[in-house]
């Protein structure tokens, strides 16, 4: 795969909006990491999945009880992972590096891996976000088709039914499959991995810590049976939540995509802009949906300001909706979750179409 690059010689949209959002911090003197909303989420959320997963194993109660709490435990963490997780392993939870690195660990507390994912999704999908052949996040085929580039397959023309499945399955998939698949190959799509000694020990003790508190205990607690079907709708709840609303992102009609072939690509747009064309927001004004999501519904702001604390992305948006205005330069926006969703559907039923791919 050749280099991919960036038209960034003058960034004069970056700098301007870049000058705009530090002027921000410094007027209202504020730290661009979190803030006290941030750390009364962590107090809320860890002690919430505590509780769940100790009921579940511990506790006495109908089954139908220990469906809905299973579902909860599982929207718990993947609220966890949203929140503090991202944040964290952007290093924008705190100020402090060791906070950041510690709360990062809630990634592997869920299965996955700290140092993967801030490679797979810091450095290589914030970088090239939509370019494919190169962003992991759009490299499902053979079994989806998220770009008009990507081989179509016959079966793809029913992805935009039995995608949902596959979303649902994400989490169980990372920690049996993708994990291990980039670990050995020490690759993501085409990058090369190093991994320093410290997150060998790191990744292989966590695998085991998982195994013991996400199996072994609840299967010594409960039974093979009631574990399987806790575990299942637990893993489920996560996988289609993170995948739906990352999807969203950047998976919808209003949203473009780039290809990196054989030959050096240098994409004409600077990279903010990149980033602007590559991406949406979605249910802006829902103050429930973005503290859940941890202001990932605000991914514009995100992308451009990775490091900046989702905390601040509200207020940044009418920043960075005045200065793409001034650029006439365009902002992606969804109102509502649903109508996102419906784009997600509609998106990746076109892609389902033979015919519907790039010249």
């Amino acid at each position: 795969m050749a280099k991919v690059s960036f038209n960034n010689k003058e960034q004069v949209f970056f700098k301007s909006l870049k000058k705009s959002v530090d002027d921000y911090f410094a007027k209202n003197q504020i730290k661009k990491t979190g803030n006290y909303k941030l750390y009364i989420k962590a107090l809320i959320l860890f002690p919430l999945a505590l509780f769940l997963y100790a009921f579940l194993l511990f506790g006495s109660y109908h089954a139908f009880v220990g469906i809905v709490l299973s579902i909860g435990l599982g929207l718990t963490l993947v609220s966890i992972a949203f929140n503090i997780m991202h944040d964290a392993c952007h290093g924008s939870f705190s100020g402090k590096k060791w906070v950041n690195d510690t709360m990062s660990l809630t990634m592997n507390a869920l299965g996955s891996n700290a140092f993967i994912w801030k490679i797979k999704h810091n450095i290589i999908h914030h970088t090239y976000t939509n370019v494919d052949g190169v962003d992991d996040d759009i490299v499902k085929s053979p079994l989806l088709r998220h770009c008009p580039t990507q081989q179509w397959k016959p079966a793809h023309r029913y992805q935009f039914i039995y995608m949902f499945l596959l979303y649902s399955l994400s989490t169980i998939l990372w920690v049996y499959l993708t994990d291990m698949l980039k670990y050995f190959s020490r690759k993501i799509v085409v990058t090369d991995m190093k991994i320093p000694v410290r997150e060998h020990i790191i990744f292989w003790v966590s695998k085991l810590l998982y195994a013991v508190f996400y199996i072994i205990v609840p299967i010594y607690c409960v039974g093979w049976g009631a574990w399987l079907v806790g575990y299942l709708l637990v893993n489920i709840a996560m996988g289609l939540t993170l995948s739906v609303v990352f999807q969203l992102a950047h998976v919808v009609e209003k949203t473009s995509f780039e290809e990196a072939g054989e030959a050096p690509k240098v994409i004409q747009s600077e990279w903010a802009v990149h980033e602007l064309m590559t991406t949406a927001n979605f249910a802006e004004r829902n103050k429930m949906i973005s503290w859940f999501v941890g202001g990932l519904n605000f991914q514009v702001e995100h992308h451009l300001f990775p490091r900046i604390s989702h905390v601040h992305y509200p207020a940044l948006s009418k920043i960075v909706k005045e200065t793409c205005n001034s650029f006439n330069i365009p902002y992606h926006s969804y109102k509502t979750m649903a109508g996102a969703l419906a784009s997600h559907v509609r998106l990746m039923k076109q892609l389902g179409s033979k015919q519907f791919q790039l010249k």
